[in-house]
C-alpha cells in the first residue's frame, strides 16, 4: 500500500464519506433482516430449511471476500468500493424474488458475496483513516452500520405492519441506497498500491495473529447473526407475536447495538478493550437468558436488546485489534472477517437444525453460551490493546492530520 501524507482535510471528509457507506451497507442487513419471515412464507420454508438457505450467505461470503484485496489492488479502494458497495444494494432484491428453496439458496450465495467484499474494502479504508488520525473510530464506524441496519429495519417494521410485498419494498429500497452509496464513495479516500507491490494472493490462510481474535469475532457474529436472522421468526413462531411486533423486535436489537457502538469508541478508551467485551459478554449472556426463559413478548424484546447491547463493540474491537496486530494489516482483516464469517456460516443452519430438531427455545441456549465465552476470552485482545492505541499515534506523527 501506498503510504503517502494527506492533508488533514482530506482525511476528516473520507472518515464521514466510510461513515456513509458503513450506515449504507447496514441499511441493506436491516431492510433483508426484518422480511425474513415473509421470504420464508413465500419460498414455502420449515425452519431447518430456512436455516439451511441462511447459510449460504456465508457461504457466498467466505467464498468472495479473499478475492477483495485483489480488487483493490488492482482498481484502488475507491473504484473497487464504489462497485462492491453497488453490487451489496443491488443483491438486496435477490432473497424476496426466491420462489423455493434453491433459488433462494442461490440468491443468498450472490447476496453473501456481495456483503463480503464490500465488507472487507471499508473495513480496511477504515483502519487506514484510524492510523492517519491516531484515534480509535473504528467502534463509531460499526455504530454507523448499526445506524443503518437501524434505519433499514425500521423501515421494514413499517412494511410489515402494512402487509407490503418485500418484493416491492427491497427494489425500493435498493434503489434509494445504490444511489446514496454511490454518492458516498466520492469522498472515501483512494488508496493506491506502491508501485512495486505485488497483488495479494487470490486466496489465503488467515495469519497465526488473526486467529485467536478471530475466535473471539467467532462468538460475537454468532449472537448477532442469530438475533438478526431469527429474533422475529422466535417473536412470531414461539411467542405468537404479531408481524409487527415480530420486526419490532429486530429493530430492538439493531438500536441497542447502534447505540452502544457509537457510544463504544468512549468506552473502549476508558476501560480498555478486555474490560469492555467481559462485560459486555456478560451483559450479552444476561440477555440470552431472558430469551431462552421468556413466556411473553416483552421478555424475549428485552433479551434481545440486552444481546445487542453487550456484544456491539466486539466485532470493531476485533477487526481493529487485527490491523494493528501484525506487518498485513488487509490480511490480518480479511483473516478476522473470514472467520467472523464462518461463524456467519454455521449460525443459521446450527439454529435452524436445532429448532427442527427440538426448539428455537433450545437454539438461544447455545447463543447464551457462545455469548458467556466472551467474557471469558476477553484476555486475547490485550495485546492489541496495549499495541494498538501506542502503535497508531506514532505512526500517525508522522502524518498530517486532526491531533488525537
Amino acid at each position: 500500500m501506498e503510504d503517502v501524507s494527506r492533508p488533514a482535510g482530506e482525511v476528516r471528509r473520507a472518515r464521514y464519506a466510510v461513515a456513509a457507506v458503513f450506515a449504507v451497507h447496514g441499511a441493506v442487513t436491516g431492510s433483508f433482516a426484518t422480511r425474513v419471515p415473509w421470504i420464508q412464507d413465500h419460498a414455502g420454508l420449515s425452519a431447518g430449511r430456512l436455516g439451511f438457505a441462511l447459510a449460504f450467505t456465508a457461504l457466498g461470503a467466505s467464498c468472495a471476500m479473499p478475492l477483495a484485496g485483489r480488487i483493490s489492488h488492482r482498481f484502488g479502494s475507491r473504484t473497487a468500493l464504489r462497485g462492491l458497495l453497488a453490487l451489496w444494494t443491488l443483491s438486496l432484491v435477490l432473497p424476496s424474488l426466491a420462489p423455493n428453496l434453491l433459488t433462494l439458496c442461490l440468491g443468498m450465495f450472490a447476496y453473501g458475496a456481495a456483503s463480503g467484499m464490500a465488507d472487507v474494502v471499508m473495513n480496511a479504508l477504515g483502519v487506514e483513516i484510524e492510523r492517519l488520525l491516531g484515534k480509535s473510530i473504528m467502534s463509531g464506524l460499526h455504530g454507523m452500520w448499526s445506524t443503518g441496519a437501524l434505519i433499514g429495519s425500521a423501515a421494514g417494521t413499517l412494511a410489515a405492519h402494512l402487509g407490503s410485498d418485500a418484493r416491492l419494498h427491497h427494489l425500493l429500497a435498493a434503489a434509494v441506497l445504490t444511489v446514496l452509496g454511490l454518492l458516498a464513495c466520492a469522498w472515501v479516500l483512494d488508496v493506491q498500491p506502491a508501485e512495486d507491490e505485488e497483488p495479494p494472493p487470490r486466496f489465503a490462510l488467515p495469519p497465526r495473529s488473526a486467529l485467536l481474535i478471530g475466535a473471539v469475532g467467532f462468538c460475537a457474529v454468532f449472537a448477532e447473526g442469530a438475533s438478526l436472522d431469527w429474533s422475529a421468526v422466535f417473536l412470531r413462531d414461539r411467542l405468537e407475536g404479531s408481524p409487527g411486533l415480530a420486526a419490532a423486535t429486530t429493530t430492538g436489537f439493531m438500536l441497542t447495538m447502534a447505540i452502544a457502538r457509537i457510544a463504544g469508541d468512549a468506552v473502549v478508551n476508558r476501560f480498555g478493550a478486555v474490560r469492555t467485551v467481559r462485560a459486555g459478554g456478560l451483559l450479552a449472556g444476561v440477555g440470552g437468558l431472558l430469551v431462552v426463559l421468556a413466556d411473553r413478548p416483552p421478555l424475549a424484546m428485552t433479551g434481545f436488546a440486552l444481546m445487542g447491547l453487550g456484544i456491539a463493540v466486539v466485532v470493531p474491537l476485533c477487526f481493529a485489534a487485527a490491523g494493528h496486530s501484525g506487518p498485513n494489516p488487509s490480511q490480518a482483516i480479511a483473516g478476522v472477517a473470514t472467520i467472523t464469517y464462518t461463524s456467519g456460516l454455521v449460525a443459521p443452519s446450527l439454529i435452524g437444525g436445532v429448532a427442527q430438531a427440538t426448539s428455537l427455545t433450545v437454539s438461544f441456549v447455545v447463543v447464551t453460551v457462545l455469548a458467556c465465552a466472551l467474557a471469558a476470552f476477553a484476555g486475547v485482545l490485550r495485546t492489541a490493546e496495549r499495541g494498538g492505541g501506542g502503535e497508531v499515534s506514532r505512526r500517525a506523527a508522522a502524518v498530517p492530520g486532526p491531533p488525537a
